[in-house]
């Protein structure tokens, strides 16, 4: 049953059923590709989380670094969402539904959500680093699901969007051993 604040067009409109899994046009397995699309669908849950919250922190930055830490999450944020499209298509591709919408994400999430408060700088980079270490242990463990079946494409994609989590925290690092922040 869907809530009040829902929009939910007629039957016929359709095409694919959030939590299925249809035939795919890359021809993997249905139940190969239902384990795939779980996995990614935690990745992209992931993303949305991290993305936010960057964009929070970019929002509310203070500080004598401010306009420079500014800038570098803006473009972290940007690489995060052109992660998440490629990923969500991706899902698409293999016969699923990308998780989308506040009750899909928190359903897939796999690191916290953090509070809407306005914290610190040198809290709020250590929260964005946890969450970056959080996705890479989730985007490696959907890497090694994408393997053990086969799909090796979807592997190739987690895989360039791994080093790009890895060299964003790692610059978060570099932030927070600096002790003018």
């Amino acid at each position: 049953m869907s809530a009040p604040h829902l929009r939910r067009p007629a039957d016929e409109e359709l095409r694919r059923e959030w939590g299925s899994v249809t035939d795919n046009e890359i021809r993997l397995d249905p139940e190969a590709a239902a384990a795939v699309i779980e996995d990614v669908n935690r990745c992209l849950s992931g993303l949305y989380i991290l993305f936010n919250q960057l964009r929070k922190h970019v929002w509310t930055i203070e500080g004598v670094e401010s306009q420079q830490v500014e800038q570098r999450l803006e473009t972290q944020a940007d690489r995060l969402s052109d992660l998440t499209d490629e990923l969500a298509i991706r899902v698409h591709a293999l016969g699923g539904v990308p998780v989308n919408g506040p009750m899909g994400i928190r359903e897939h999430a796999p690191m916290r959500i953090e509070g809407g408060d306005v914290y610190a700088l040198r809290d709020a980079l250590a929260s964005d680093l946890d969450g970056y270490a959080t996705l890479a242990v989730t985007f490696r463990e959907a890497i090694e699901t994408a393997r053990e079946v086969g799909d090796e494409r979807t592997a190739e994609a987690l895989e360039e969007g791994l080093l790009t989590i890895e060299q964003d925290a790692h610059t978060v690092e570099r932030y927070l051993a600096d002790d003018s922040l």
